[in-house]
């Protein structure tokens, strides 16, 4: 909690030509404000004087002075509330840039609805502070000198008199402030959990109706709406109890003034304009001191807000740049040497070599859990790839720019994402201009490629179709080949595709492989699959168990060798003949 303050300051120091020409303003009103009260002073004792033209005169005066203060109130605000808004921007930016860096173990433990809550509700409690919050604490700094110039010009002893309840007001308002910044936190993370709950019942709604579980999401919602409520309820309390006691300590003072200052008036030790110019002056500070209590809120609530977003900044990402400069070109060829990996539960890879030349393609091929797709992250480096082990063109892929491992290694992944936008913004996406001539016909041209074009361009609106959350409007086969597309357009020298015929039906699985064909006539594949009929187009096969290497040859070897790939082969051809049985008999029985 103690790193807050400091990440604060640093946005406050970036930001400080704005603030320091707020202070300015803000100076300049107070000081007006205090030429307003002595004028205030000059115009009562006039007009008890029966002095017109003088009160005339100091009457005009006031009211150029308020129109100056007015404007310059105006200017002041805008002004520092424009730096709030650019130090909420700059904070905005750098919290997604580090999202985009941070690897998978961050968002394991730190859920989405977390995230957005931080992103969220938590930046705006900073903004606020770094706006309204800044403005109130330098403006009642600048109206308590300005105030107290006129006050103790006026009278020292009334001064005393009526700043006698501040001590006991400083005092009050430490408790409070730290009382305010743990309940503030314990609410901002309740809000947190409830964004997350909501969250993943959106996220699961079609799996929540399947199983006709709506019901126990709502009591599951109702539990999380009751932790918010409660911390929501305790902070509630706090600033509720605080308001009126910050302006019972005011108060105090106002009456210790008119009881005082009436006695010096009566006495004769104070003129009737004095105690006007003296009232005047300390009715400035009446709003500071009943809104000492909600800036201190706003305050406390800003750094624990801030505190919240520093656990993403201060999160160490999986997976940094290499220190050696991007290739010029990249030709793709691709090794392995003796990886292995291991996740909390043990060892997910063991001593794993391949390689793979410019312009070839090796499958790999292995059953569920044999340690594929953690290999396939690996080699595009979306996991901490150890340092040594994979090499691109004879580089370690540790010691390059994320960027450049990134542009060489086309990823295709298993669970095709897709964006909740058009078909063709999902493939385009890595284009600077999807919408000119040439973009839209290197889309096509990659859709194209992935077998994918012709039935988009049945959809509703072709390739201006929403595809919907995650992709809700296409099959299972259809996103993937959208991604695959996506992949191509990218135009990497390797291209990396993980199990792209998992859950598709032969019409679907032949498109792919025709995709994968031309794929393999242009450029490095690697292919990760548990089909041998996509592993059958490689220029060879290795086949994992268990994280390791059993076997390795081209398929006609592995297919006769007796092994685990011919077993593969084996259970998948008898699997084509029941399904083509079974297919038989349901058109027999549909003729019949």
């Amino acid at each position: 909690m103690r790193s807050a303050p400091a990440g604060l300051w640093s946005h406050f120091r970036r930001q400080a030509p704005a603030y320091a020409l707020g202070a300015l303003l803000l100076a300049a009103l107070q000081t007006l404000m205090s030429v307003r009260d002595r004028l205030l002073r000059a115009g009562v004792n006039a007009a008890l004087a029966s002095n017109a033209s003088a009160t005339i005169r100091v009457v005009v005066l006031i009211l150029v002075v308020v129109v100056s203060a007015a404007g310059i109130r105006v200017l002041s605000r805008m002004t520092i509330f424009h730096a709030g808004r650019m130090a909420e921007y700059e904070i905005r930016n750098l919290l997604l840039r580090r999202l985009l860096v941070l690897g998978v173990s961050f968002f394991r433990r730190m859920p989405t609805g977390e995230i957005m809550s931080r992103a969220t509700n938590d930046l705006t409690q900073v903004r606020l502070l770094l706006g309204f919050g800044v403005l109130n604490v330098v403006n009642t700094l600048f109206a308590l000198i300005s105030a107290l110039s006129v006050m103790i010009g006026v009278s020292g002893r009334l001064t005393l008199a009526a700043l006698a309840p501040f001590p006991f007001l400083v005092f009050v308002t430490r408790g409070y402030g730290r009382a305010m910044f743990r309940r503030t936190r314990d609410n901002q993370a309740a809000i947190g959990e409830l964004s997350e709950r909501v969250q993943g019942s959106l996220a699961g709604v079609r799996v929540v109706r399947a199983f006709s579980l709506e019901e126990s999401e709502k009591r599951a919602f109702h539990a999380a709406s009751l932790g918010y409520l409660g911390k929501a309820l305790a902070l509630a309390r706090l600033r509720g109890f605080m308001g009126p006691t910050m302006s019972a300590i005011g108060a105090t003072g106002m009456l210790v003034v008119f009881w005082y200052g009436g006695y010096l008036v009566m006495t004769g030790h104070m003129s009737h304009g004095d105690f006007v110019a003296f009232w005047a002056a300390l009715s400035r500070l009446t709003w500071p001191i009943m809104a000492f209590g909600f800036v201190v809120s706003m305050v406390q609530r800003g750094r624990a807000g801030y505190a919240r977003i520093q656990h993403i900044f201060e999160a160490d990402p999986d997976v940094v740049d290499g220190s050696r400069p991007a290739p010029a070109h990249v030709h793709g060829s691709l090794e392995v040497r003796a990886l292995g990996f291991s996740y909390r539960n043990g060892k997910v890879l063991d001593d794993v070599s391949l390689r793979v030349d410019a312009g070839r393609s090796l499958a790999i091929v292995g059953r569920v859990g044999s340690g594929k797709s953690t290999l396939a992250a690996l080699l595009a480096r979306l996991l901490p790839t150890p340092r040594g082990t994979v090499f691109v063109d004879g580089h370690d892929v540790c010691d390059l720019p994320l960027s450049s491992v990134r542009r060489a290694i086309g990823y295709a992944q298993q669970d095709a994402f897709l964006f909740s936008t058009t078909v063709g913004r999902n493939v385009a996406y890595a284009l600077d201009d999807p919408d000119t001539v040439q973009g839209v016909a290197r889309v096509r041209e990659a859709m194209r490629d992935a077998q994918i074009l012709d039935e988009v361009e049945l959809l509703p609106d072709g390739l201006d179709t929403v595809v919907g959350e995650r992709g809700l409007q296409l099959s299972g086969g259809q996103k993937q080949r959208v991604a695959l597309a996506r992949a191509l357009l990218y135009e990497p020298a390797i291209v990396l595709l993980d199990d792209p015929l998992s859950a598709v039906d032969a019409r679907t699985e032949a498109a792919i492989l025709q995709a994968i064909d031309q794929q393999i006539r242009q450029r490095t594949v690697v292919l990760i699959t548990s089909r041998v009929a996509a592993a059958a187009r490689c220029d060879r096969v290795i086949v994992l168990d268990r994280g390791r290497i059993v076997e390795s040859g081209t398929h006609e070897q592995l297919a006769s060798a007796g092994g685990v790939y011919s077993r593969f082969v084996e259970e998948q051809r008898l699997q084509g003949e029941i399904e083509r049985a079974g297919d038989a008999a349901l058109a027999t029985e549909g003729a019949s």
